[in-house]
């Protein structure tokens, strides 16, 4: 009887195998899986590689002041309170909150978000085109088209996919913002064409509210393309199908308004950083003009559905945004151009992908397509490839220096008095402070701002007086001074250290007790 069993279930045990093995053997991953994961793979190696720049040390620093003390941080960049800092949103909260537990540092959480939010943008923008397309390509002519189907020139901005973009930005909440919003934009499209329950809704609200925290500008463009996906696939309107889509508008509003660290809904009228945005419109060709090969397949989704196309709409609504912030002033508006362009670059992949059939419109697309596409690796090819593997001379990002050497000997809370752009960006990454910030806070007033440029521009102008510079230092805690290699320090002032790199010089430094200049 044992030798029975035995074979019984050795038989068995081999049946299971042999049909493992063949569901194996009958499995392909799709075109997408391989595409998006090989895109995830060789962005977030280059994101990874990519040396501390550009808004990177303000979310580093907000992550590490919510690290020091959770429930009170600080101003990102300056010596004071932090009250009512939009830079606290969920996603700065959380990433301070796993740095208190790990005992990692603010610029490690952010930097290891990178592959993070890069598996959230590839999930995001697969999903989303599969509500427009059965096709299998379609999610990969649509990635393609995203990250590189934008401007002549390769540019970086936070939020803007680009492929060049997102070498520095994969990191920043931005990134993620744009991830979660095309993963809600497809959770809105299955709740219209399928319906849900109230949790189901609600629980799309409440994703939306964290994303109106996390990424405001993004959130409003996104609000766009719910507003839209309903308008176009919503179909059999009733009491109580309207009344579960208030109820997802109910919980957006009821999450954004909970937040305790800042007002999400005061920004509306903010006006703090609109002039920091006024580029986005100064040169619309080479920051968008590849994205125009999709206007002829956008045209057409518009002659056959009319108001019954998500794309469409969308596009209309979000141009009517940008043109606002246009003819108002209220640059900031211009933002929406990240996703302004979605309908463009998903209309154009969506039609390539349907073919065949070969139409008329589909082979007219393929030259224009194909010369946007040229175009747009040769902007951007600079961004992930080293020179040395490259035949011809392109445009690389600017590689920052390293600061390292300052935060070795800078203890994290010290000021920091610097007048130079890039290690003022770089060094609120390692918790230092500065005296001016180099982003403009809603949180912190004009006039506080403007002071503190202000003396920052007395204390190096070689005309003031040695006491006027020491009550500037002692007015704002300064102990550190970091001077160009030509620079000429103060007195009483002691060299600490020299930059092997840039030849710059960091002193210590011990003014006198003197009153507020």
């Amino acid at each position: 009887m044992t030798g029975v069993g035995t074979r019984t279930r050795a038989g068995a045990t081999g049946v299971v195998l042999r049909s493992g093995t063949r569901a194996l053997a009958a499995w392909r991953p799709t075109p997408y899986a391989v595409a998006g994961t090989a895109f995830w793979l060789l962005l977030a190696v280059v994101a990874w590689h990519t040396p501390i720049a550009s808004d990177f040390g303000q979310h580093a620093s907000a992550v590490q002041r919510v690290r020091d003390n959770p429930w009170h941080p600080a101003n990102p960049l300056l010596k004071e309170p932090g009250t009512d800092s939009p830079y606290y949103s969920p996603y700065i909260v959380a990433l301070g909150l796993a740095a208190r537990a790990t005992g990692a540092a603010g610029w490690q959480m952010v930097r290891w978000c990178g592959p993070l939010n890069l598996a959230v943008l590839v999930a995001g923008v697969g999903a989303y085109a599969r509500t427009l397309s059965t096709r299998r390509v379609a999610p990969v002519y649509a990635l393609l088209a995203f990250t590189l189907l934008w401007g002549v020139e390769g540019k970086e901005w936070s939020g803007f996919c680009g492929v060049w973009s997102l070498t520095r930005g994969a990191s920043y909440p931005s990134c993620f913002a744009v991830g979660l919003t095309f993963l809600l934009w497809a959770w809105t499209d299955r709740l219209a064409r399928r319906g849900g329950t109230a949790w189901q809704y609600a629980g799309l609200g409440a994703a939306a509210g964290v994303l109106l925290l996390v990424h405001p500008i993004t959130a409003l463009a996104a609000a766009v393309g719910v507003a839209a996906t309903v308008a176009a696939r919503q179909h059999g309107w009733s009491r109580r199908v309207a009344g579960r889509w208030a109820l997802a508008a109910a919980a957006a509003v009821a999450v954004a308004a909970a937040w305790p660290y800042f007002d999400v809904f005061a920004l509306a009228g903010d006006t703090t950083v609109d002039q920091v945005h006024r580029r986005l419109y100064t040169h619309p060709w080479q920051w968008y003009g590849l994205a125009l090969a999709g206007v002829p397949a956008l045209a057409w989704r518009a002659a056959r559905a009319r108001l019954r196309d998500p794309l469409v709409l969308m596009f209309a609504a979000d141009g009517a945004i940008a043109a606002y912030g246009w003819f108002s002033g209220h640059y900031t508006y211009g933002r929406v151009f990240a996703l302004l362009l979605v309908p463009l670059q998903f209309g154009l992949a969506v039609e390539l992908a349907a073919a065949p059939p070969w139409t008329r419109l589909r082979a007219a697309l393929v030259p224009p397509a194909a010369v946007a596409l040229c175009f747009a690796l040769a902007a951007q090819i600079g961004s992930v490839v080293p020179q040395s593997w490259l035949p011809v001379a392109t445009q690389h990002p600017a590689r920052w220096p390293d600061y390292r050497w300052v935060a070795d000997r800078v203890p994290v809370g010290d000021v920091v008095l610097t007048d130079e752009s890039i290690p003022m960006h770089v060094l609120p990454a390692y918790g230092l402070y500065l005296v001016a910030p180099t982003w403009p806070d809603p949180s912190t007033p004009a006039a506080d701002r403007d002071r503190r440029w202000s003396d920052t521009t007395a204390y190096f102008a070689p005309s003031t007086p040695p006491a006027r510079r020491a009550a500037i230092a002692h007015t704002y805690d300064a102990t550190w001074l970091l001077l160009p290699p030509t620079g000429h320090p103060p007195t009483p002032a002691t060299l600490t250290a020299t930059s092997p790199q840039t030849g710059e010089h960091l002193y210590h430094l011990t003014p006198p007790k003197v009153g507020k200049p």
